[in-house]
């Protein structure tokens, strides 16, 4: 083993919320030299972000002390829909959404996770081979009381909001995952906690050793209140631009501080606590900034990251443009605004784009537009058209 047992276990312990149980852990790590620890993640949409980063930097430290990290790419149980911390039925996805969605999910971890030292597997593996009879079996583990236990499950019962029977099946194939990699320890978010415990249970009745479970902390994303979502628009996605990362981070609120620092910065503790002691209270911009651009170096790099910081000193600071902006050309030579935006791509819709403009996001060669029907006239010569604070473009006709 990389340290002695009791190191290990205090970094197994650090940071977490749960820990079920530290008894059991410490006869696993006596036992064996080399633990399967799993993790999985559902590819219900293309990006990873730096939500997921908190247990994924956990897993590479637990690597780096000799460990195996079993990474399980959803691609079955995405097309069910993970019901944690989801108050309704979700949008079921389709085989070929997830399938695109997976692709890019190897080449993300492995910019955290030792590569040599990861299994990856895809719970589709198991379950595309399950029969009829496979699924009663698995269903009939678990009554549906155990199951309204859950608080997502409890309130939405009591609320009379609907709760599919798919739903209910969701605890019961990521708890079999545990079964399939005979998984030693599962890691996951505090949202988690029930699957996981649910995967312990699965893991006894098919007569194996039960995982540990640990929870992590689950951060917010940019909206300071709610778990980080691509759903939610409160991401920030770790295939972001360096720029956008950059940008995304400085608009955190300053409450988020504490737990970016700690879980998100890749920082080791006695270099950010004396950051956090000295720069807080005087100067919260100065403090945003070395974590933004430390952020972005661990992504992107060192030399990235500098540069990302300069542009938006640049930019915001000094209230100067950017260095590059693309231009686009339209094949329409007049249209009003909120057609504009929605067409040039600088928003995904035009009732987004309605929004932005009514609020006093949108500038037209430097000077604010509020009037969404406002008519724009296209030539030769590109105009600069602003959207929000981080989306410049040069639009021509």
């Amino acid at each position: 083993m990389a340290s002695g047992v009791d190191s290990q276990l205090l970094q197994f312990k650090s940071g977490t919320v749960d820990l079920i149980s530290e008894s059991e852990l410490l006869l696993k790590l006596k036992s064996k030299s080399k633990l399967r620890i799993k993790y999985g993640a559902d590819p219900s949409a293309p990006d990873l972000h730096l939500g997921h980063t908190v247990p994924l930097r956990k897993l590479k430290l637990l690597q780096d002390l000799g460990h195996q990290v079993v990474f399980i790419i959803g691609d079955f149980t995405a097309r069910v829909g993970d019901p944690s911390l989801q108050f309704e039925t979700r949008k079921r996805l389709s085989s070929e959404e997830v399938k695109q969605n997976a692709q890019t999910y190897e080449e993300q971890v492995f910019r955290i996770l030792s590569r040599r030292q990861t299994e990856v597997r895809y719970n589709s593996e198991w379950f595309d081979r399950f029969k009829p009879d496979d699924f009663l079996n698995l269903a009939s583990k678990y009554t549906v009381a155990r199951l309204l236990e859950r608080d997502d499950f409890e309130k939405r019962f009591k609320e009379k909001r609907p709760i599919t029977v798919l739903e209910f099946l969701y605890p019961l194939l990521q708890g079999y995952d545990s079964v399939e990699v005979k998984s030693d320890v599962e890691l996951g978010g505090t949202d988690q906690k029930f699957n996981l415990l649910v995967g312990r249970e699965l893991q006894r009745d098919w007569g194996h050793e039960p995982q540990v479970v640990m929870t992590l902390p689950i951060i917010s994303g940019m909206d300071g209140k709610n778990k980080m979502s691509k759903s939610l628009g409160n991401h920030i996605a770790l295939q972001d631009s360096p720029k956008d990362m950059f940008g995304k981070v400085m608009s955190l609120p300053d409450s988020l501080m504490n737990d970016y620092f700690q879980y998100v910065s890749g920082m080791p503790k006695e270099t950010y606590e004396p950051l956090l002691k000295k720069l807080f209270e005087t100067n919260p911009r100065e403090l945003k900034a070395q974590l933004a651009e430390n952020i972005v170096a661990l992504y992107c790099g060192e030399q990235t990251a500098k540069s990302a910081r300069d542009e938006f000193d640049r930019v915001f600071r000094d209230k100067e443009l950017p260095d590059q902006i693309e231009t686009i050309s339209l094949s329409q030579k007049t249209l009003d605004l909120t057609s504009l935006l929605k067409e040039s791509g600088l928003t995904s819709s035009k009732s987004e784009a309605r929004r932005l403009i009514e609020q006093g996001g949108v500038r037209i060669d430097q000077t604010k537009v509020i009037d969404p029907n406002f008519m724009v006239e296209l030539s030769e010569k590109p105009i600069l058209v602003q959207c929000g604070k981080r989306k410049y473009l040069r639009v021509k006709g």
